[in-house]
């Protein structure tokens, strides 16, 4: 997680999907406490990619490690 502070990133669902999709990410975060619903078909997307999933932290703990205000379903460190 200290990575995401420092390394280039995108966060939120949509710009997520969008660096899955152009085989741009290096290892997706997804929280915990998100919706499945939003979260699961990214995880699917990474895995078919053969990106690594890293699950287990809070929306709170991932908007912190980004440097934003507010927490995160998910984000992913870039290529």
């Amino acid at each position: 997680m200290e990575e995401l502070t420092q390394a280039r990133r995108v966060v939120g669902a949509k710009q997520t999907r969008r660096a899955l999709n152009a085989g741009q990410v290096r290892r997706l975060f997804l929280a915990q406490d998100a919706d499945p619903a939003l979260i699961a078909p990214l995880a699917d997307l990474a895995r078919a990619g053969g990106v690594p999933v890293e699950e287990g932290v809070t929306m709170a703990q991932l908007g912190a490690a980004c440097r934003i205000a507010v927490g995160a379903a998910c984000c992913a460190l870039l290529i």
